[in-house]
C-alpha cells in the first residue's frame, strides 16, 4: 500500500508537502533563536546550550537535538527525492516541444529547482561552517556560537553565501507554501487569496529576518 501511494504523483507531492511544512516549522523556529544574537553573546550562548539541553533529564543530553536533527534529514532526504523524481517524471510525460508557447511561470516558479540545489549547497556550507567548524574562517571556538556567527559573517564570502542563500529560501517558500496548500486540500475559491497572502508574508518574514544576522554584523550592531 505504502508503495503504490509512493509511486503515484499525488503520493509523492503529499511528501513534498507533509516534508516542506516539516522544515518550514523548523525555519521559523530557527530564525526566532537567530535573532536572540542581537541581546548580547550571553542570550546566545545560552540558548544554544539550552538547544542541547531540551527534555532533561528524561532525555540524556544532546539527545532531543539530535531527534530534530533525524526528523529534519529525513524531510530534506524525502523533499528532495520527490522533487527529483517528479521532475523527471514531467519531462518523461512530454519528451517533444510545446508547439505553442505557454504562459511564462513566475519568477519563484521558475527558479524552483535551482533554489532548491542552491538551498541543499547552503545546507552542507552551514553545516561545515557553524557546526563542525571544517570551513570556519579564523579559529572555531567550540562552545562559542555568538563568536562564530560573528567570525562568519566578518568575511564578504560568508554574507554573499548566506543572503543569496537565504533568497532563495524565500522564493521557495513563497511558491512552495502555495503548493503544499494546494496538494493537501486547503485551497478553495474564498481561501486562496488569504493562502497567497500568507505564502507572500511568511517568505518576507523569513527571509528578513535570517538576513537580519549577517546585516547586524556587516553593521557593527552585533560585535
Amino acid at each position: 500500500m505504502a508503495r503504490t501511494v509512493w509511486d503515484s504523483s499525488v503520493g509523492k507531492k503529499t511528501v513534498m508537502a507533509v516534508s516542506g511544512l516539516i522544515m518550514l516549522l523548523y525555519l521559523v523556529v530557527h530564525m526566532i533563536g537567530n535573532l536572540k544574537i542581537y541581546f548580547g553573546p550571553g542570550e546566545f550562548n545560552h540558548y544554544a546550550h539550552w538547544l542541547r539541553t531540551i527534555g532533561e533529564p528524561f532525555m540524556h543530553y544532546e539527545w532531543t537535538l539530535w531527534l530534530i536533527r533525524v526528523v529534519l534529514v529525513v524531510a530534506v532526504v524525502a523533499h528532495a527525492t520527490s522533487a527529483y523524481q517528479l521532475s523527471r517524471r514531467d519531462i518523461r510525460a512530454r519528451p517533444t516541444k510545446y508547439v505553442h508557447s505557454r504562459p511564462r511561470a513566475s519568477y519563484a516558479t521558475r527558479t524552483m529547482r535551482w533554489g532548491g540545489i542552491i538551498l541543499g549547497l547552503f545546507i552542507v556550507w552551514h553545516i561545515l561552517d557553524l557546526t563542525t567548524g571544517t570551513v570556519h574562517s579564523g579559529g572555531f571556538q567550540e562552545g562559542h556560537p555568538y563568536q562564530n556567527v560573528v567570525d562568519t559573517f566578518s568575511t564578504w564570502y560568508g554574507n554573499v553565501i548566506y543572503i543569496v542563500a537565504m533568497l532563495a529560501l524565500g522564493l521557495h517558500v513563497r511558491h512552495g507554501f502555495w503548493s503544499a496548500a494546494q496538494t493537501l486540500g486547503a485551497g478553495s475559491r474564498t481561501r486562496d487569496r488569504a493562502l497567497k497572502a500568507t505564502a507572500n508574508v511568511l517568505a518576507l518574514l523569513l527571509t528578513a529576518g535570517f538576513i537580519a544576522v549577517p546585516v547586524g554584523v556587516m553593521t557593527g550592531v552585533v560585535s
